[in-house]
Parts: C-alpha cells; structure tokens; sequence
C-alpha cells in the first residue's frame, strides 16, 4: 500500500521571494554602475560629478540593503532602527560642515 500522504515541510520555511525580483535588482544594480562609470568615462567636473557619483551610490546602496538585504520586508521598528542612526549622522556631518565654513569665513573677516 503507498501512502499519499504529503511530504513535510521542510526545516526552514522561511520568506521566499521569487527569483525574477532578484535577477531585476541585479540588472539595475548592473544599470547603475554603468552610468556611475560613464560620469567618469564623459569627464563630467565639479558638482555635477560628485552629485551624480553620490546619487548613484545611494541607488545602489538602498537596492542592495532593501532587497538582498530584506529591509523591505522587516518591521518598520526595525528599519527604523538601521537607517535612522545613519541619517542622523549625515545630518549632523551638514551642521558640522555648515559650522566650519561659518568659522572659516569669520576667521577671514576678523584676522587678515
């Protein structure tokens, strides 16, 4: 007599997302290091160029930790938990750098 009983589940049932979502990550993250190249293939200068390399690692960066690193699918305490610190940081890194050009102007009005 064979049973048809069905096979249990196996040991790790954890979230499975379909492959196609990470083979489209992976040609998007392939897009992007192509122009990020590109802006130093067109010798792209000054602000333009520090703009367009930061925006393109900040793509990439989030594509990796949402996805491959399953951010998107986490609680949002937990998201929180991650990118906040990190956000916090770069805003005060702006202060400082704001701060620092106040100086530098000041000790160039009051000492030469």
């Amino acid at each position: 007599m064979s049973s048809s009983s069905p096979s249990p589940a196996p040991a790790s049932s954890g979230q499975q997302h379909p492959i196609g979502l990470y083979l489209k990550v992976w040609g998007l993250l392939f897009v992007l290091s192509t122009l990020s190249y590109l802006v130093d293939y067109f010798h792209f200068q000054g602000y333009l160029r520090w703009g367009l390399i930061l925006a393109f690692m900040l793509l990439k960066a989030g594509l990796i930790v949402a996805v491959f690193m399953h951010m998107a699918w986490e609680r949002l305490a937990l998201v929180y938990a991650i990118l906040l610190p990190p956000l916090v940081v770069l805003v005060l890194v702006g202060l400082m750098a704001a701060e620092a050009d106040h100086t530098f102007l000041t000790r160039l009005l009051f000492f030469r």
